[in-house]
């Protein structure tokens, strides 16, 4: 709970190493981007805040099977967030050439992040297990590797494949309880595509948001502060969602169900996974980069276990910690080869 408050403050003001944080959009002009910049402790406590919120988004996702059909859940939950979001970021909309000559570009970024990522987690734990799921996501900071890779000419140094070795190692011992023969009984099933395909696309999204196209590093770009910027974001994305839950609608085998609970999930998703983890997640990745940043999202695992004890009476295992201790030393090595490039 303090960390989540103290993640509220922090992303509204933009201040996380003492000085302003510029917007995502204007931070990431510089070819360089800042992407080997210190990982300060308050920035890898910001960056501890997306994986602790998404944990809950994964509880909430699965709780909601039966009760919301979940492209019409992803939908809602963007345009709750985006009218949230709405009195702080409104100023944006009032800039209608800056939005429409890079339009392509925040069509994509919307697309990629904000309509698909979740659209696709729901629509993966329809069918596949936790722990399939968070086996595929654990893959991300290897994804990420490669699209810097094929798409950046950003070579993994050693340390970072090192780092991405001992994140996986840590997010496997925590879903696997610590028992190997937990892994051997995976079997794949359809959701795990849709997962897999949505750590893809979230690869694309965090390198987009680090390195935007040539041709918008310019003087002319807007002065949007964070709250603009992702609110553009989000229109495009939300546009994206919506499309997609119109085709889910005559197909759907479930109607929504309105419930208080429903409408606290609801509001939980739109306010904690949306808003407060997306502009902690683009600040962290336009500071450290994305190579760095997807290492604190295996952290999610862990911070899904520490909830099902807190809410479930589940009493923490070893491997809470032990996974704990090799996904922050992942992370140690990481953040350490990027600097050293």
């Amino acid at each position: 709970m303090a960390l989540t408050v103290w993640g509220i403050v922090a992303v509204l003001k933009g201040n996380v190493s003492g000085s302003a944080i510029v917007p995502a959009f204007a931070r990431c002009c510089s070819v360089h981007c800042a992407l080997t910049s210190a990982l300060t402790p308050r920035l890898a406590l910001l960056l501890t805040l997306p994986p602790l919120l998404w944990a809950g988004n994964a509880v909430v996702g699965r709780a909601m099977v039966g009760s919301v059909p979940p492209l019409a859940l992803n939908a809602m939950r963007w345009w709750l967030a985006l009218a949230l979001l709405l009195p702080l970021g409104w100023r944006a909309l009032r800039e209608p050439a800056q939005i429409a000559s890079r339009w392509k570009h925040f069509a994509l970024l919307g697309l990629l992040g904000v309509g698909s990522y979740n659209a696709l987690q729901y629509l993966a734990v329809q069918t596949s297990t936790p722990l399939n799921v968070t086996l595929i996501a654990a893959s991300s900071p290897l994804w990420m590797l490669l699209v810097g890779l094929l798409f950046y000419r950003e070579r993994p140094s050693a340390r970072q494949l090192l780092g991405a070795a001992l994140s996986l190692a840590g997010v496997l011992l925590v879903i696997s309880r610590g028992s190997l023969a937990a892994l051997r009984e995976v079997h794949l099933v359809p959701g795990d595509l849709f997962m897999l395909l949505a750590v893809l696309l979230w690869a694309g999204y965090s390198w987009m948001l680090a390195r935007p196209p040539a041709h918008l590093r310019d003087a002319a770009r807007p002065a949007w502060n964070w709250a603009e910027f992702l609110l553009v974001q989000m229109l495009f994305g939300t546009a994206w969602a919506t499309l997609a839950a119109a085709a889910e609608a005559p197909l759907a085998s479930v109607s929504i169900h309105w419930t208080p609970a429903v409408a606290a999930a609801l509001l939980y998703v739109a306010i904690g996974p949306s808003l407060i983890a997306y502009r902690a997640w683009g600040l962290g990745v336009a500071t450290v980069g994305p190579t760095v940043a997807t290492f604190f999202a295996n952290l999610t695992p862990v911070f899904a276990g520490l909830l099902s004890a807190a809410l479930l009476g589940e009493a923490p295992r070893w491997y809470h910690a032990a996974a704990f201790a090799l996904i922050a030393a992942g992370i140690v090595v990481s953040a350490l080869g990027a600097r050293r490039r």
